[in-house]
């Protein structure tokens, strides 16, 4: 038993190797082993991708590579465009351009950063076929297909017409309902083609194209029909007066064929006038923009193809109340006339011009009347006036008035002579008892006297003022005192 422990080595309480291994026990990866080991997991199982979102701190460096970010609420991804890959639209590139970018996700080991290496680029809910509609677009209105100017006026009563469109859709159905309602005798040539899917455009050109040459066709037998003068049969109104490329509402796809250019040049080209219904109301397509006309739907193509005929038909059908409507008006207007001249005549009568004389007549002589007795009142009361006057205006009945009122006017004058005198004296009177009340002598009379200079006779008043020598005179009630100033 001792040999068997001393055997085995002793493992000391100290011994922690369990719970920190050597280098020998763990797996340490290096920062760029470990950056390369997320890298392939990343390209190995998310690989190519397609991812939207905005475009925010676009960098476009020298070397033609293009540095950005794209972002949404939650998260952002860097992206990388070099300048060796073949991507078309890279002009959509922008900051704040919402995209879909399709890419390869990796690492760039530099930074330790995942990002996008991108292969293709998408406005996002556009999409490629947009972009294409909207470059065709561009490129045809340049070249003048759009221009207004070269646009064809509908023929206002068309008798025969082409229909491009597919034999199974919904819009050859709506057209026919249209026209059979509207206008039953228009003659419909059709020319049917796939308006979807792959080939459908080329379909569609050529539908356009037969049509055309249908038309040269007819065109060609009329003419040598009237060369040969002979009578104009049917054939002579084989020709179609306009052209209806039509289909019903459908996605941006489906409604793709009509966006190719060979259909644009094909409605360039037609030598007939042609009517573009494709889609809904909402749905716009190059056809509807080289056409000469545009309609909403296949069935408001049709009312547009039908509008003059149908127009007619309701003037026709409504022709016959109109003519009783407009009768009846001339009947009425008609009688108000001859109850008019009736009228006339009636006041242009001889009876009745005799009959207003005579009552005129009538008039004349109660005036005349009214006159001889007012001419008889006028002169009576004429002859009391000058009677009145004449009475009043007798030489002694004048004079005694006159003279009475002379008289009285002498009295008068008189009376108030008396009165003033009376007043005068009276006032006289007070005056000369105000006058002795306030003169010297009244003074005199209470023991007053009055000095004088003798020589000048100016009244002294101040004692102060009197010299040696001076001779005064002082005046007294009765006479007067003489004196000299003593020294």
């Amino acid at each position: 038993m001792l040999s068997d422990s001393m055997s085995k080595p002793t493992k000391s309480q100290w011994d922690f190797g369990e719970l920190f291994p050597t280098e020998q026990t763990r797996h340490v990866l290096s920062v760029s082993e470990l950056t390369t080991q997320i890298k392939r997991s990343l390209e190995k199982q998310v690989g190519t991708i397609w991812v939207s979102g905005e475009i925010t701190n676009l960098r476009a460096q020298s070397s033609g590579h293009i540095y950005f970010t794209l972002k949404d609420a939650g998260a952002q991804l860097s992206c990388v465009l070099f300048s060796r890959e073949k991507v078309s639209h890279r002009e959509l590139l922008a900051d704040g351009q919402k995209v879909l970018l399709q890419g390869d996700v990796t690492v760039y080991e530099a930074r330790g950063q995942y990002q996008l290496i991108v292969r293709a680029v998408e406005l996002q809910g556009v999409g490629v076929l947009q972009i294409a509609f909207e470059k065709l677009k561009a490129k045809l209105a340049a070249e003048g297909l759009f221009a207004p100017e070269r646009k064809r006026a509908l023929p206002k009563f068309p008798q025969r017409i082409g229909l491009v469109t597919s034999p199974t859709g919904a819009a050859i159905r709506d057209v026919l309902h249209v026209v059979q309602r509207r206008n039953p005798g228009l003659e419909i040539i059709l020319a049917p083609c796939r308006v979807q899917g792959e080939g459908a455009a080329e379909e569609i050109a050529e539908a356009i194209g037969r049509l055309n040459e249908f038309n040269s066709r007819s065109s060609r037998r009329e003419s040598a029909q009237i060369k040969n003068q002979s009578r104009l049969t049917s054939a002579a109104t084989m020709n179609l007066d306009l052209i209806l490329v039509t289909r019903g509402g459908g996605s941006l796809e489906d409604l793709w064929a009509f966006n190719e250019e060979v259909v644009a040049r094909a409605i360039f080209e037609s030598a007939i006038p042609v009517v573009s219904a494709v889609g809904h109301e909402i749905d716009f397509t190059i056809s509807d923009f080289v056409a000469d006309m545009r309609a909403a739907t296949p069935s408001a193509a049709a009312e547009i193809i039908t509008e003059n005929v149908f127009a007619s038909r309701e003037f026709v059908s409504e022709a016959p109340a109109l003519m009783r409507l407009r009768v009846r008006q001339q009947l009425e207007r008609a009688g108000e006339g001859h109850e008019a001249a009736a009228h006339r005549l009636m006041l242009a009568h001889p009876r009745r011009k005799l009959d207003e004389w005579l009552q005129r007549l009538d008039d004349l002589q109660s005036s005349l009347a009214r006159c001889g007795r007012q001419c008889v009142r006028d002169g009576k009361l004429a002859v009391q006036n000058l009677a009145g006057r004449l009475w009043r205006t007798r030489p002694a009945q004048l004079l005694r008035q006159r003279g009475e009122s002379l008289a009285q006017t002498r009295r008068q004058l008189v009376e108030r002579m008396r009165q003033q005198l009376r007043e005068r004296r009276h006032e006289f009177q007070e005056l000369q008892s105000r006058l002795r009340l306030l003169g010297p002598e009244q003074v005199l009379a209470r023991g007053y006297s009055i000095t004088t200079d003798a020589a000048t006779g100016k009244v002294l008043r101040d004692a102060a003022k009197v010299k040696a020598g001076q001779r005064l005179k002082t005046r007294l009630k009765s006479g007067e005192v003489r004196s000299v100033v003593e020294g």
